[in-house]
């Protein structure tokens, strides 16, 4: 199908979600642990879902795991935004949505079952760290849209390993979702069903991509997100926070909260620095050993993450143990 009719279709979708979500209060309203202050329709990130569909409907049966996955995640996360779902239900419905692209991609007859639950386990886990990192405007469609680009560059340049199209859907969607959200005053903000969404779609590329290169260093494409969310989680952990709950401590969260930086120019810096990152990843794979490469990464953005602790207030640690 024409890329164009693609996002007039995913565009005009939006637009109808709009009426929608008015309609039925589908919003977001400020609190004191947000980082916007008005009052904004969530769940927007349904385009993701849409896109997914579609693409799934053209490329069927080949993609039918990969619908049923998605499909799982996002509608699950859209009823939690629309009203109120445990954490044990979602989280069991996350593990069944990746047991499922597991089971497409074959891994459960090429790998110890061991490792698959680790694998498993592991791969949730990035799946609800990309979620805890979506709350500023830009923040998940640009460092998607980055990600994104980058396994298209490897898909093209250096192996093919998926379905360019595959990619490009998504890439369409972070795209008609970047034109609402990448303002000063967003339109729409993604919601769970949207983070989680683009979370196990990129995923699966990355699965697809680790498994056709039998190399695990493709997962530093989402580096900067991993490791602002690992130190976050541990620095709440030290606070005897709940993880689960609302909070103003990532990294990109003080500075647009205590550093007054704006929206777009943190979510631009998240974005340029991961899509830097990806390059050196693309160059320097074969060149020295993924461990080596790893930690080249992975320390500079550890101790640019411990920049927050000069920025970040006391009293604010300190209300957000008031859970």
């Amino acid at each position: 199908m024409s890329y164009l009719i693609v996002f007039v279709f995913l565009f005009g979708s939006m637009l109808l979600y709009f009426k929608i979500a008015n309609k039925y209060n589908i919003i977001d309203s400020p609190n004191e642990r947000s980082s916007h202050t008005n009052v904004t329709v969530k769940g927007a990130g349904i385009v993701f879902w849409l896109s997914g569909v579609l693409y799934s409907v053209l490329h069927f049966p080949e993609s039918s795991f990969f619908l049923l996955g998605l499909s799982t995640v996002c509608i699950v996360s859209f009823w939690d935004d629309v009203s109120f779902l445990s954490t044990k239900v979602r989280i069991v419905a996350h593990f069944l949505a990746m047991a499922m692209i597991f089971y497409g991609l074959h891994t459960y007859t090429m790998f110890p079952w061991w490792l698959i639950i680790i694998a498993q386990i592991f791969f949730v886990g990035v799946m609800n760290a990309y979620n805890f990192m979506d709350g500023i405007n830009g923040l998940t469609g640009l460092y998607s849209l980055a990600v994104l680009v980058s396994l298209q560059y490897v898909n093209e340049k250096v192996i093919s390993f998926t379905d360019p199209d595959f990619i490009i859907y998504a890439i369409l969607a972070c795209l008609v979702f970047l034109f609402f959200n990448f303002r000063k005053k967003a339109k729409c903000f993604a919601g769970d069903v949207g983070s989680l969404g683009i979370a196990f779609w990129i995923i699966t590329l990355l699965l697809q991509l680790i498994l056709a290169t039998n190399n695990i260093i493709w997962i530093l494409f989402l580096a900067i997100y991993g490791v602002d969310s690992v130190f976050t989680i541990l620095h709440r952990i030290s606070l005897k926070q709940n993880i689960f709950k609302p909070h103003r401590l990532h990294f990109y969260q003080v500075l647009v909260n205590e550093k007054k930086y704006p929206h777009l120019l943190i979510s631009t810096i998240y974005a340029i620095f991961q899509l830097i990152i990806c390059m050196i990843i693309i160059y320097f794979k074969d060149k020295i050993s993924w461990v080596l490469l790893s930690l080249l990464i992975l320390v500079p953005l550890t101790f640019i993450y411990l920049l927050k602790f000069k920025y970040i207030k006391v009293r604010n640690s300190i209300t957000e143990m008031d859970d």
